[in-house]
């Protein structure tokens, strides 16, 4: 079973359906504030073997040479969108390798002002 810590950016409703995991939410940890890096350091210190997180700069912003906690980077965090993509996220957290960052797509939210906005105009 792998630990999995959800960065505060990660919709809640996620974490029942990956019951395969033991997963926790970073404030739950005492980590609602603590960035990145840090939490990065903080995970692994508690043995957490993957961070999911909804920050698609991640992989910019950290070195994770010599890791031992892998990153899942979701393109999306809006839980209707996100739900479709349960079974890529759990396969995800399975593949990941320590110090990896790995990207799933989860679809993208657009604001329903900007969607009408794209519409043609008749």
């Amino acid at each position: 079973m792998k630990r999995v810590l959800f960065d505060q950016n990660v919709p809640r409703p996620l974490r029942r359906f990956l019951k395969a995991c033991d997963v926790k939410v970073a404030d739950e940890m005492g980590w609602s504030r603590t960035k990145n890096g840090l939490l990065l350091d903080a995970a692994e210190q508690a043995g957490f073997e993957v961070l999911l997180s909804g920050d698609q700069t991640i992989k910019y912003e950290q070195n994770m040479s010599g890791r031992k906690i892998g990153v899942i980077s979701m393109s999306d965090n809006h839980w209707p969108i996100v739900k479709a993509y349960v079974p890529a996220i759990a396969e995800a957290i399975e593949q990941v390798l320590p110090g990896e960052v790995r990207a799933v797509y989860c679809g993208t939210f657009v604001p329903r002002r900007a969607a009408q906005m794209r519409e043609p105009q008749f």
